[in-house]
């Protein structure tokens, strides 16, 4: 596996400090200050958890892969992504940078989904400071873009076009194929099952209970087909505040769920669930028939 390869399936051993024991223990004891979330080099910048391609943990890794494009394009991260796939697909409220523009309008903040959380006891919900800087000083790939639902769509749609040969995809047939293939040797995905049984309801909430799955260049694969819902051969992740997204590359369906609420949600995840279980349904009954059956 490439290095490279290794920032995309997050097998390089970086982590997130905020996320991590073992990486919030070392920040206390060098008396930092900064986290992953301050969107700086310095703030990417921790200990390694283990030497590259010995694993597989959730962190930094796409953050730096944007930082290798940059020093390879001489551009920024968003002026790169413009150019090359905001542009080309039409996408226009989509940014790195929402006090410099979103949709050009006067403030583009407001017109933004307020943070909130839910508290578990009483399941009221209440409005939160932003995690993250609104005016960065890097531009961070794995957490930093600000976009809508319709714009994101237009990627992953691009994203199947491409996996079918279209003239219209931004990238190369084998390059999608090549996203969707598993990574992960056994010791690395061993890591990844252990993670995701003991933190699932984060992770991957849509999957029953001892789903198997890897991870592709970009997100996580589901091995067998989802009773339902989307089939083997699929890819999807989630963030920090319930944003989610996957691609189903054998039925042709991509979708992306965009809220801004922290922590594990008992009612999104309820919402996301539903909400596939509508669309398979609708768009594939006989998919849906074959699992009553």
């Amino acid at each position: 596996m490439s290095p490279l390869s290794h920032l995309l399936t997050h097998t390089v051993g970086l982590g997130y400090d905020i996320a991590d024991p073992d990486l919030r223990r070392w920040t206390k004891a060098v008396g930092r200050s900064i986290t992953n979330l301050s969107f700086t080099l310095d703030g990417w910048n921790t200990p390694l958890k283990f030497p590259p391609g010995e694993g597989w943990f959730y962190g930094t890794a796409i953050d730096w892969a944007g930082q290798v494009l940059e020093r390879i394009t001489g551009q920024t991260l968003g002026d790169y992504m413009a150019e090359h796939i905001f542009k080309p697909l039409g996408i226009h409220e989509t940014t790195f940078r929402p006090n410099a523009f979103l949709g050009g309008v006067a403030d583009p903040l407001s017109r933004a989904v307020s943070c909130s959380f839910r508290d578990p006891g009483t399941g009221t919900v209440s409005m939160v400071p932003l995690p993250v800087p609104s005016d960065p000083p890097v531009d961070s790939g794995g957490a930093g873009l600000w976009t809508t639902t319709e714009d994101y769509a237009k990627m992953l749609q691009n994203l199947l076009k491409s996996r079918l040969d279209d003239p219209k995809g931004l990238v190369s047939k084998e390059s999608v194929n090549e996203m969707f293939r598993p990574q992960l040797n056994e010791v690395q995905h061993s890591m990844l099952k252990s993670l995701t049984d003991t933190f699932h309801d984060d992770m991957i909430p849509e999957f029953p209970p001892g789903t198997a799955i890897n991870h592709g260049l970009g997100g996580v694969i589901n091995m067998e087909d989802v009773p339902g819902k989307r089939r083997k051969g699929s890819m999807m992740w989630e963030g920090m505040a319930n944003s989610h997204w996957w691609i189903d590359p054998e039925t042709g369906i991509a979708a992306a769920l965009i809220v801004n609420i922290l922590g594990t949600d008992p009612v999104v995840r309820s919402l996301y669930n539903d909400l596939e279980l509508a669309v398979y349904a609708d768009l594939v009954p006989e998919w849906l028939a074959k699992d009553v059956a």
